[in-house]
This record gives structure tokens, sequence and C-alpha cells, in this order.
């Protein structure tokens, strides 16, 4: 891949075949993931009748989509309410407001596969298809940092077990292609 420039009010790059199938293909696993989710939500009769969607009011328990999908609160860090009513409104602002977040990663995803070619070539984004990469692509490296164990303790080498490892060059490209988008969108 080269580095993402722009030409006039476009960003453009080209992607390899493989590079474009792994974007493609990570990227069609969250979508996979938002919508499971999504389909998980309680089909609610006053929500049908006056538009008002409901998601779920527990978080996920895969630790990559309740990464993705965080509580809105914190009840250990928010301690002026008990810890009951605390988890209540947790519950509450998941509800009213995962339905939201879930369709806006949805749609941020949907714009990079309908964007990114699929067998490589040139990529070339509006500004705001630009930022639709760049929270899907942040929304993958969440998902790929949360299962290998990434944090800011983890050294710049690799994991020593083998498929940990070829995750883990995907997720210091995926970093790149970022930071590339970024510096080609504040150019």
């Amino acid at each position: 891949m080269q580095d993402w420039t722009r030409d006039n009010d476009r960003l453009v790059t080209e992607l390899e075949p493989n590079e474009a199938a792994v974007v493609r293909g990570l990227v069609g696993e969250i979508k996979d993931m938002l919508t499971a989710r999504a389909d998980q939500a309680p089909q609610d009769e006053l929500a049908e009748l006056t538009g008002m969607r409901a998601g779920p009011s527990t978080p996920p328990e895969e630790s990559v989509l309740a990464r993705l999908l965080p509580d809105f609160i914190r009840p250990e860090r928010d301690s002026f309410e008990p810890e009951a009513e605390s988890a209540d409104t947790a519950g509450a602002l998941r509800s009213l407001h995962e339905p939201e977040l879930i369709e806006h990663k949805s749609g941020v995803a949907a714009t990079v596969l309908d964007t990114c070619p699929e067998r490589g070539g040139k990529v070339s984004l509006t500004e705001e298809q630009a930022e639709s990469w760049l929270s899907a692509l942040n929304d993958v490296r969440l998902a790929l940092g949360t299962a290998l164990g990434v944090s800011e303790e983890v050294p710049d080498e690799p994991p020593e077990d083998q498929l940990q490892r070829e995750h883990y060059y995907v997720y210091q490209w995926l970093t790149w292609v970022q930071e590339s988008l970024i510096q080609a969108l504040s150019s």
C-alpha cells in the first residue's frame, strides 16, 4: 500500500489485493458482530409504535464486542449513586443509546466495504468517506488489540505464538494505514 495522498478534494491510495482482502475481511467481521448484537435487542411494541428503538440493557459478554460497545457510565467511577441505582442507570443508558452507536459503527463499516475494491486497486475517498474509514479502522484496531491483549505496557515486539504474531503485524499495519490517512486529511 502506498501512503494516502490528497488529490484535489479526494484522498487516494492503492491497495494490493491481499491488503484489500484484509481490510474488507476485518471490517466485515466487525459489521457482522454489530449486526448480531443489534439482533439481540428486545422487541418492544411501544418502540414499534413510537419509532424509538431500545437496545439490550446489559453489556456484551464477549470482550471484543464489549470494547466496541462500552458502558456509557462506569459504576465504580461514578460513586455519587448507590451501586444498584448506578447499574440501573448504566442499563437504561445502554438501552437508549446502543442502537445509535451500532448504527453509526455499522454505517462507517458499510462505507469502507463500499469504497474498498474487492481485488485491490485505487481507493479514492471524499473527506466524509475518509472519516468513516478512520472510524472503521479504529474499531478494527480496538477489536484486534483486545483479542491480542495490546496495552500501553505491551512492548513493540510481536508475541511468540505464530498466529498471534501475524495478527499483531496486521494490527501494526492498520495503525500505519490510519496514521497515513490522518496525515493526508490534515494536509
